[in-house]
């Protein structure tokens, strides 16, 4: 019973721990994830699995280790934050692959990237001929960006000479029967609005509702359970 609580209690520690250091680190983490960041955290999850069944290691280890770690991470963002020539060496730079519809073989090399992979990433953005693109970048995160060339772009609205519409951003105002209060108020409505909509299309409670959209000019989007 005594090790059953010892790893309860170690669990919940680096489970706080962790979530501490995310939240710390912000978004960017697992956002825009560079190698170095996933092995950061192979590292972080190592370092308490590793504490957990281990009889030498308690809290305190388990807990300078991680924050230890965390620490590192931080100092390291504060870094590229405040001198922008430390972004190349802790951050990497992206590499162009194709400039100008042509290969450039060398960036590829240096990227560890080969024609097969580069045509997976090609067919991930739609792109499944290289004679497509005009130019592409490998971005430090290992995902690839593309300007594909003018006669395979698709037409925009410019082209047809059309008058610029408003765009507007799609909000989730009810999720599994639940109203999400702050795409409501982000949408200016308010419930006896809501309420209003959903009788219009026969539904008596938002507790019926899956799910509804709402987009500025559009009817709201219903779907029931």
């Amino acid at each position: 019973m005594g090790n059953t609580g010892l790893i309860i209690t170690e669990t919940l520690f680096g489970f706080v721990a962790l979530f501490a250091i995310t939240k710390v680190l912000g978004k960017t983490q697992i956002s825009q994830l560079t190698a170095f960041d996933f092995i950061s955290a192979l590292i972080m999850g190592e370092l308490v699995g590793n504490a957990l069944f281990d009889d030498q290691y308690g809290l305190y280890e388990m807990g300078l280790a991680i924050f230890l770690w965390g620490g590192l991470l931080y100092l390291s963002e504060v870094i590229t934050q405040k001198f922008k020539r430390s972004r190349s060496l802790l951050e990497g730079v992206p590499s162009i692959v194709i400039h100008k519809g042509k290969i450039k073989y060398n960036e590829m090399k240096k990227a560890k990237l080969d024609l097969n992979e580069l045509q997976h990433l090609l067919r991930s953005k739609g792109a499944f001929s290289i004679k497509e693109v005009e130019y592409a970048v490998l971005e430090t995160d290992g995902t690839i960006s593309i300007l594909k060339k003018s006669l395979e772009q698709a037409p925009t609205r410019k082209d047809f000479q059309l008058p610029q519409e408003v765009v507007s951003m799609p909000l989730a105002l009810i999720l599994d029967g639940e109203l999400v209060k702050d795409n409501l108020k982000e949408a200016k409505r308010d419930e006896a609005w809501l309420h209003q909509q959903l009788q219009a299309q026969s539904i008596e409670a938002v507790k019926d509702v899956l799910y509804a959209e709402w987009k500025e000019g559009e009817p709201l989007y219903v779907l029931t359970y």
